[in-house]
């Protein structure tokens, strides 16, 4: 990954345009990008490592940059908080930016989004050749790993070590993860590492059963096209190829690029695209990345032979159709729904009853919906339909529910299903539903008070529905 921000302002002329070097890595030379075709994988799923519904698309997010309010949670299975650094006697720095932290927990979490905090970095991991080689340490870190997991209620660790030598070192390290991935396992937590791309002889086969996954940071292999779809090949070939499960591979990718001119100058992808680089393509003047086409290929080369996506780093990534991680979240879509719980009752007819204990009503098309009838009707009766990509569309008497997008009150006017007609069916715990919109934000029916909306980042009682009750 990258190490820490304070360690980067003393880049001082080229900071405009840094995004933090990334860690390096020994890989293999990288040729050019060579697509995967998407119908055909989607056509063949027998032959994918995993299923839609158990690929990861997993986003580290540094402590120095990017926003919450930015994140498109719904896009994301984990998020990688970056970093927390440790002692050489296994005790542990402060976390910085701590707000930033605790205020993602609940909002993650809220989209069923889990939540790990990676130790080390680049950089950030040098105390680690002192834990490791000292049992008590170990114990020390283990155990300081395990309260702070518990402390903020998130779901694992990530360890970032840059790097381990060959050898005992290497030995030692497993030992420790062995520990550590002990303790997580026992809390129901989840232990994973971030490793370089090719000749990781410091990750031995033993981590391959210790661990839950590994995330393959396939970038950096030069100054330049520093990660090709050939690289990405490569990687898996050698992860595989050493007998690691293809569903404990993760494979990594770059929102960000390199310059030629410069050693280790790196740029965010969205600075990229700011400077006039386009994102369907892979090179910008001086600057190598990796666009949309790319994103896309790699992401289903990972359908066929890992188990997920890992992304450095959120806050590189662009906006609305620019976007790398929704370009993922396309090639996911191709592959079936990620979300939800139980099937939605796809062709069936049903009514939706609020927390209030009134029905939804369409309102026929002729005004905002609302959720305030103690009777279901004609208007107050929903057909489930499939909209695709694990998406379902709401149709009653004969027009589209739309979420409006979130900009006003939802309505039931539309003769046709675009976007803003679709909707994931999650269901809760005790058998309800909720519905988020294209916009990831899910609907309420505002306890019958007034028009029902889409605007919701989070779905409690009054964003839950009652089916057919």
């Amino acid at each position: 990954m990258r190490s820490n921000f304070n360690s980067y302002l003393l880049c001082g002329l080229f900071a405009f345009v840094i995004a933090l070097a990334s860690c390096k890595k020994d890989n293999f030379s990288n040729m050019g990008p060579a697509p995967l075709n998407a119908d055909a994988v989607k056509g063949n799923q027998a032959s994918l490592a995993v299923t839609a519904a158990n690929f990861k698309v997993i986003g580290y997010l540094p402590s120095w940059e990017g926003e919450l309010n930015t994140i498109q949670f719904t896009k994301l299975t984990h998020i990688n908080y970056a970093f927390l650094t440790p002692e050489n006697d296994g005790s542990l720095d402060p976390l910085d930016n701590l707000s930033k932290f605790t205020s993602l927990i609940p909002t993650a979490h809220s989209n069923n989004v889990k939540v790990l905090i990676s130790v080390g970095g680049g950089g950030g991991g040098d105390a680690f050749h002192s834990i490791v080689a000292n049992a008590g340490y170990r114990t020390t870190f283990v155990n300081n790993m395990v309260n702070f997991v518990n402390q903020y209620g998130i779901d694992g660790v990530d360890v970032d070590w840059e790097f381990p030598s060959a050898g005992t070192e290497a030995n030692n390290f497993y030992t420790l993860m062995q520990q550590l991935a002990t303790a997580m396992h026992n809390n129901g937590k989840v232990c994973t590492i971030a490793a370089i791309a090719n000749s990781a002889s410091y990750v031995v086969d033993g981590m391959f059963t210790t661990l839950d996954w590994i995330n393959i940071m396939d970038y950096d292999d030069n100054n330049f096209q520093h990660s090709t779809y050939q690289s990405a090949v490569n990687s898996l070939n050698y992860w595989l190829g050493r007998g690691l499960p293809a569903a404990k591979a993760i494979l990594g990718v770059p929102f960000y690029g390199r310059d030629n001119r410069y050693d280790y100058l790196t740029v965010n992808y969205n600075v990229i695209l700011s400077q006039g680089g386009s994102p369907n393509s892979d090179t910008f003047q001086t600057i190598g990345y990796n666009g949309i086409p790319t994103i896309q290929a790699k992401t289903n080369l990972a359908f066929a032979q890992a188990g997920g996506m890992m992304i450095w780093e959120l806050a590189g990534d662009g906006t609305g159709s620019n976007s790398l991680l929704s370009a993922i979240n396309a090639i996911v879509l191709t592959h079936g729904s990620t979300g939800g719980g139980t099937t939605a009752p796809i062709g069936q007819t049903v009514t939706l009853k609020g927390f209030n204990n009134q029905y939804v009503s369409g309102e026929n098309g002729t005004q905002a919906m609302n959720c305030n009838r103690a009777t279901a009707s004609a208007w107050e009766t929903f057909t489930v339909v499939d909209a695709g990509g694990g998406k379902v569309s709401l149709r009653s008497m004969g027009k589209y529910v739309s979420s409006e997008n979130g900009t006003q009150a939802i309505t039931c006017n539309r003769t046709t299903a675009g976007d803003w007609e679709k909707f994931d069916w999650i269901t809760t715990t005790d058998g309800k539903v909720t519905l988020r919109g294209n916009n990831g934000k899910f609907i309420s029916s505002e306890n019958g008070t007034q028009p029902m909306t889409c605007t919701r980042t989070t779905a409690s009682g009054w964003e839950a529905f009652g089916i057919n009750q």
